[in-house]
């Protein structure tokens, strides 16, 4: 049966929820087996995909308590932390399950993350063909959503387990509102509000369910009536159906304020004074233009989209203005024959509110992952319209399917293709730098890679490209910093690493700053500057070897030789290794204690691979203090 006229009662989706008819269990099982294995097929290649450098090391290396054992404790910290600037106990909870049986393997995050989201696609089949009893509509939108290149984002990235977790717990929740739809119970009212809370726990992107959910009882489920047949708003019927959730508004209400503090805490809310509501406004009506085109062709796709400078040029936001209105009078018109065409319309645009920017987190003008759910409108409208106009039209079954098959491979196909982007953080901002422009996250973060695979030369490159677009970006001016004290700059290093301090939030980049500046300054003999800013990297963390070392240094320059002895005593104690072994033993002999200084000395040979290596680089560190 094809599908354009296999049913033809549910060419505008109007069955009430009484006569649904269910398909043969091994049609309905031959459908989900296709939808899981073209998903598979699609994002196999992310088993091979590593880590890459943007949220991954945070979540997975610099969270140490999802590395404790799944007791009482750890639960207790999932539901109490606000870690990574979030509340998300579900996540944690994930990510800890992950540990403790892969520990934190790449290629086994990607594939749980794969399978939760054909898990999701299979249940946004079934529920859409238990709701409307069209089965081949149902399934092609359950393999857009499986399909699109604009989801790889929430499934390739590790850290976005919280995405495919969410909407896993979203559609089992809309899943349950149509059980409770059509036989009312506090059991099943329960269903939906524990699913729902769930999918908040794992990331509160899914707060507009209960507006959803009044969507839907327009349609599919046909909860709402219009005896009058004007298509006016009953407004009885209406005010029944919203007091019936707002125990789930207050859920949403809940989850937004948890969020509101996370944020706060973590400090990634940007301020009216950094971005001016004007700017965030226009911002926010250009990205549902921009969202929408991706939808309809899906390139250029990126991990981050900066913010244009001084904002959208008021011609562009006009014309989006123009053309949101257009499309809103098209939909609503006629749908009053279709009413799923203004069902998938505003669900598209208000599931986007959360997310689409007006209360401003990180800095971004949009992102991939935040149509994850948004999408899932348009795949409604296209699918339904598409199959309504060939019905009309006595369009060939054949054809249709034919012309779905294939726009679904080229969909499959992108998406392999994209997935591939994502084999390392190297691979992701290259292609982010390719794709878009001005993209200073994407090079600062190229940058940090290429640091980190030793292609310093290479990485500063970028990172003076990033600091060229956003002077005040905190990584790359760390970077350059070190990069300049390094090669004898001290004077630029201490320009570079004083912008970082002054505008990360970030402790850990904080203190490796603090101990760098005060590298710089002793470089420059300005000692005071410099025992200032290494007590300051010690004050955030007391086992800073490098802050130590500095201590040491100077104590050394004032002929303190005990106090000296102590700080490479300390620094010792953190991790030895053959620099600090050396610099303890000459310490001890300017302190007089001879003897001691033999057994240190032991003690280097014993730790160097490289003795001769070692020695150039304490002589370089002492020549500094002359």
């Amino acid at each position: 049966m094809g599908l354009a006229r296999q049913d033809r009662k549910q060419s505008r989706g109007e069955k009430s929820v009484s006569k649904v008819e269910f398909l043969a269990s091994p049609k309905q099982s031959t459908l989900i087996f296709s939808l899981l294995l073209v998903t598979l097929c699609a994002y196999g290649s992310a088993v091979q995909n590593s880590f890459v450098n943007f949220d991954d090391d945070k979540y997975f290396r610099g969270t140490p308590e999802i590395h404790q054992a799944f007791d009482w404790n750890l639960m207790r910290w999932a539901f109490t932390t606000f870690a990574q600037a979030n509340w998300h106990p579900i996540t944690w909870l994930s990510h800890a399950l992950d540990y403790q049986l892969f520990r934190s393997s790449p290629g086994a995050v990607h594939v749980e993350s794969i399978l939760i989201h054909a898990s999701s696609a299979i249940l946004l089949f079934l529920l859409l063909q238990e709701a409307t009893g069209s089965a081949w509509r149902s399934v092609t939108v359950g393999a857009l959503f499986a399909l699109h290149p604009l989801n790889v984002e929430s499934v390739a990235w590790a850290s976005e387990r919280k995405s495919v977790l969410s909407m896993f717990f979203f559609m089992i929740a809309l899943w349950a509102y149509g059980r409770y739809a059509r036989q009312p119970s506090i059991g099943r009212y329960l269903g939906v509000a524990a699913a729902f809370a769930l999918g908040l726990m794992a990331k509160p992107q899914i707060v507009t369910l209960p507006f959803v959910l009044l969507l839907w009882d327009v349609w599919p489920l046909g909860r709402w009536r219009d005896p009058s047949g004007s298509g006016l708003l009953a407004w009885s019927s209406w005010g029944r159906l919203v007091l019936e959730k707002i125990p789930l508004f207050l859920l949403s209400a809940a989850s937004c304020g948890l969020t509101l503090r996370a944020q706060l805490a973590g400090g990634t809310v940007v301020g009216l004074t950094e971005l001016p509501f004007r700017l965030r406004l226009g911002n926010a009506l250009v990205a549902y233009v921009r969202y929408l085109g991706k939808a309809i062709w899906p390139s250029n796709l990126a991990l981050f989209y900066p913010y244009p400078e001084g904002g959208e040029p008021a011609w562009i936001i006009a014309s989006a203005v123009a053309l949101l209105l257009a499309i809103s009078a098209l939909v609503f018109v006629a749908a009053r024959k279709r009413r799923y065409l203004a069902i998938g319309w505003l669900w598209f645009l208000g599931t986007l509110v959360p997310m689409i920017g007006l209360v401003q987190v990180a800095g971004a003008a949009m992102a991939d992952r935040y149509a994850y759910l948004p999408l899932i409108g348009l795949f409604l409208m296209a699918t339904w319209g598409v199959a309504d106009w060939a019905q009309e039209h006595r369009i060939s079954d054949t054809w249709v399917a034919v012309a779905t098959g294939a726009a679904l491979l080229l969909l499959g196909v992108a998406t392999s293709h994209q997935v591939g982007f994502w084999h390392d953080g190297e691979t992701v901002w290259t292609h982010a730098v390719e794709v878009t422009d001005s993209n200073y996250v994407a090079y600062s973060n190229l940058g940090v890679e290429l640091a980190r695979k030793g292609r310093s030369d290479v990485a500063i490159e970028h990172f003076r490209r990033a600091v060229a677009f956003y002077p005040e970006d905190p990584v790359a001016n760390f970077y350059i910093g070190v990069y300049e004290g390094a090669h004898g700059n001290a004077s630029s290093a201490v320009e570079h690493l004083g912008t970082t301090l002054r505008y990360t939030n970030d402790t850990e980049l904080k203190e490796s700053a603090y101990a760098n500046l005060g590298t710089a300054y002793r470089n420059l003999h300005d000692y005071a500057h410099a025992r200032e800013n290494f007590q300051s990297a010690l004050n955030v963390d007391s086992e800073n070897s490098t802050a130590m070392i500095g201590m040491g240094l100077i104590a050394e320059h004032e002929k303190k030789f005990p106090e000296a002895v102590r700080w490479y005593s300390r620094a010792m104690m953190t991790q030895p290794n053959t620099v600090k072994c050396l610099l303890l033993a000459k310490a001890m002999e300017k302190n007089g204690q001879i003897e001691e200084s033999k057994g240190v000395y032991e003690e280097a040979k014993n730790l160097a691979t490289d003795m001769g290596a070692s020695q150039r680089v304490v002589d370089q560190l002492l020549a500094t203090l002359e």
